[in-house]
């Protein structure tokens, strides 16, 4: 999958998912998308809690700030949903450099992407997504699955979890 590939987009990350990726062994993943854009205040908060996820070999995140004001609608948004300084640059991101996807796994900054018009995958709709472009084998995004909750700082409800699990296990 070649970085000019179309169905690779650009993605802004929050740092749910490069922490959590990491944690699972999974941050190569990443390399897969065209430009993976880091907003300052995430990469401030992964250089704290997981240094290590900023410089792995093969995946190039390119720490940027926002250049545009942010929209009225946005700003509306982020006092209604209390977002953190990271969820609203990762947004403000987002709406600079559309079609992109925003990687997150902040229920809030879902709900604020979702209001704006920006697609969001979080962790596990990057593993998903692993299978499709054959990143990773059904069998190997299973054992990460299961691994999860030992593995990981994710919180996701456990009957999510086993939906996702039994989706996977579906595939063909």
């Amino acid at each position: 999958m070649g970085t000019n590939d179309h169905s690779a987009p650009l993605v802004v990350c929050d740092a749910g998912p490069l922490i959590h990726l990491d944690e699972l062994g999974c941050l190569d993943l990443l390399a897969d998308f065209s430009k993976v854009l880091v907003p300052e205040t995430v990469w401030q908060e992964v250089q704290q809690h997981r240094p290590g996820a900023l410089a792995r070999p093969g995946v190039t995140l390119r720490r940027v700030a926002p250049l545009a004001p942010p929209p009225p609608a946005l700003e509306a948004l982020a006092q209604v949903l209390s977002l953190h300084t990271g969820e609203w640059e990762a947004l403000r991101l987002a709406l600079e450099h559309r079609p992109g996807l925003l990687l997150t796994d902040d229920t809030a900054a879902r709900l604020a992407a979702g209001n704006l018009g920006i697609a969001t995958h979080g962790t596990i709709g990057v593993l998903v997504r692993a299978i499709r472009r054959q990143q990773r084998t059904k069998v190997e995004t299973l054992t990460v699955l299961r691994s999860l909750k030992v593995q990981s700082t994710l919180h996701l409800k456990q009957s999510l979890l086993d939906a996702v699990i039994v989706e996977v296990e579906s595939f063909a």
